[in-house]
């Protein structure tokens, strides 16, 4: 099985890395998180006029029915500029879940928008559970077992990453109920953690290639710190985790329609998530006392990277269910 992505694939990752880098995303994280939604609202809109957002929706609803691959290069390079906003549950998880029903009605009527930059969209996926920006979300949706409602924000609840919004949810009316509805609601928290693998792959190398770029220029001892060995080699060690856990991300990618889905969904969420909380350290390590400042940029993607990795599955959650799947793989051999 080859990995290796397609120039199409090279160049659309890189128009999306310039679109960012233009915008200056620190700038409109630290807007989004005092509630100032009109910079990060205005970069996603230019993000999903380059077909970013719509991946996932099919032709008919407006969006581009492209492949799973293609959503995991945009959420990476999303998750390089650690761009605000429900960008999962836009992109990935409302998309899966709507498509999956028998009754296109919703898709018809919230995928166009979603496609076009001109709505977002939130879910939480239990009664109790927090949606991510459900302020600045045009469709608040609850799910419930085999029951989908639309719902309405209520409390702030305090997030370790600030412009990651959580609010409590109150679901109004029942939109869909049933069967199906419980399958569609599994198949888009699985789209949901494939998003999130990727959104967090993408921050943990932002972390290193900033890290990288801090020890060459700071100075100790009349040499720039990163000439000494246990810098290189702590970001040797950061190098090899991110390298090691994109193949997993792609694989999971090519299975979302596969009996291996869950397996190679989980392994992915572990591996990203690992290999880029590990950079987090290693990069306030490096850096020292400034990277403990909320001033300094490289504070936003440590607390991007901190909420992340227990969004879409705890790693608990995912070693569960890694290791059933193994059993059971292995229980059918015997």
């Amino acid at each position: 099985m080859r990995f290796a992505l397609s120039p199409e694939q090279r160049d659309f990752a890189d128009s999306l890395r310039k679109m960012c880098d233009a915008a200056g995303t620190p700038r409109i994280i630290r807007a989004w998180s005092g509630g100032d939604h009109r910079g990060g609202r205005g970069l996603i809109r230019q993000l999903a006029g380059a077909g970013a957002l719509g991946l996932a929706v099919d032709e008919d609803h407006g969006g581009m029915g492209a492949e799973a691959i293609d959503l995991v290069v945009a959420l990476q390079e999303l998750g390089r500029a650690a761009v605000p906003g429900p960008l999962v549950e836009t992109a990935a998880v409302i998309p899966t879940l709507l498509q999956a029903l028998p009754d296109t009605a919703l898709a018809r009527r919230w995928l166009p928008a979603f496609a076009e930059g001109q709505a977002l969209g939130t879910i939480a996926l239990s009664p109790d559970a927090p949606a991510v920006d459900a302020d600045t979300a045009e469709v608040v949706l609850v799910a419930d077992g085999d029951r989908l409602s639309v719902g309405h924000r209520a409390d702030h609840v305090r997030s370790v990453d600030a412009a990651r919004r959580l609010f409590t949810v109150v679901a109004d009316d029942v939109v869909a109920e049933g069967d199906t509805v419980r399958v569609a609601i599994d198949a888009a928290f699985d789209a949901g953690a494939l998003a999130a693998a990727a959104q967090i792959l993408g921050a943990g190398r932002t972390l290193l290639e900033t890290s990288v770029a801090y020890v060459k220029q700071r100075h100790q001892f009349g040499k720039p710190i990163g000439q000494y060995q246990a810098i290189k080699h702590h970001l040797a060690n950061a190098l090899i985790g991110l390298e090691m856990a994109e193949p997993l991300l792609y694989r999971a990618a090519l299975s979302l329609d596969s009996p291996d889905r869950a397996r190679d969904l989980s392994a992915a969420k572990l591996a990203c998530a690992d290999a880029a909380y590990r950079t987090a350290r290693i990069a306030l390590q490096v850096h020292g006392a400034i990277g403990y400042t909320a001033e300094f940029d490289l504070s936003l993607w440590l607390t991007k990277v901190t909420a992340l990795r227990s969004a879409w599955g705890t790693a608990e959650f995912h070693r569960a269910r890694v290791g059933a799947a193994l059993r059971e793989e292995t229980g059918s051999r015997v």
